[in-house]
């Protein structure tokens, strides 16, 4: 824990910052030298990939876009199932970040398993932690990490989560926070975050109104997200904040630049200072 609130760079600079959501939620289907292009142009340093299947032919040129443009891949997407060996795309993804040297997250949904309602806990957490161990066996060998994503369901249940990557028991496992899956998190956050803390590599933000259901909309726009990132900030977590336009916007440019705009609005209520002077250098 750092000794004071200057002891830590704040969390949320833009300069930490990661683009999420932006390449199939995104109207004008940049390609991927386009999508960098803007990332330059909106001055985000990281990217994290989420594809669709017919983005595979574009792997290659992605990773190249990203380097040419000085921009970090900080994770990959992938969603398998209960038998990640025979997953086609698994082994697509492997390759291309061996073959461009990128070591990098690979933040993982997994979903699929029959019967799920029949089982104990520690059946689901076997049942889980099959195919999580593969992929990050798999992952390990090209020295990149998984990050366990919540996406709702079990597997979505930060408890959950817990429980399965102690049992998994990887050094190259942890934890993607999204506050756009965390409608049923808002009242049992405060007790949990300090358990998934020292296993989180990523914090996705998104703006969250209270009710019955819960509204996801962009930072800035809720009345619940202010509290949970007022605590993300006086905590130890020093790793990357997540921005993303999944539905926010038809162009993922405008989308980034409303959450841009309702991020400065919280770190001006959270008094960051060093934080919101980020965004304007």
């Amino acid at each position: 824990m750092p000794s004071s609130s200057q002891a830590q760079k704040s969390v949320f600079r833009k300069d930490n910052l990661i683009a999420w959501c932006i390449v199939p939620y995104d109207s004008k289907n940049r390609g991927p030298v386009e999508r960098s292009e803007m990332l330059n142009k909106l001055g985000i340093r990281m990217l994290a990939y989420d594809w669709r299947e017919k983005h595979i032919a574009e792997f290659d040129a992605e990773m190249e876009a990203l380097k040419s443009h000085n921009i970090k891949l900080q994770a990959f997407w992938l969603h398998s199932g209960p038998n990640p060996e025979n997953d086609k795309t698994l082994p697509v993804i492997l390759d291309v970040l061996k073959r461009h040297n990128i070591k990098t997250e690979i933040w993982c949904m997994i979903a699929g398993i029959k019967d799920l309602d029949k089982m104990s806990q520690q059946e689901k957490i076997k049942a889980h932690a099959k195919p999580l161990t593969y992929i990050a066996d798999r992952a390990a060998e090209i020295g990149c990490k998984v990050g366990v994503y919540n996406h709702g369901g079990w597997y979505g249940d930060p408890e959950n989560q817990l429980e399965l990557i102690k049992y998994v028991n990887k050094a190259n496992i942890g934890i993607v926070y999204n506050l756009h899956h965390a409608e049923a998190d808002l009242e049992t956050f405060p007790k949990f975050y300090p358990k998934i803390l020292p296993h989180l590599l990523a914090i996705n933000l998104a703006g969250l109104v209270k009710g019955n259901p819960v509204k996801v909309v962009p930072v800035g726009q809720g009345n619940a997200e202010l509290e949970i990132m007022r605590i993300i900030q006086k905590s130890s977590y020093n790793g990357p904040i997540g921005i993303i336009n999944e539905e926010f916007a038809p162009d993922a440019e405008d989308g980034l630049k409303i959450n841009i705009a309702g991020l400065k609005k919280i770190l001006g209520l959270l008094g960051d200072q060093e934080g919101l002077e980020s965004y304007h250098k």
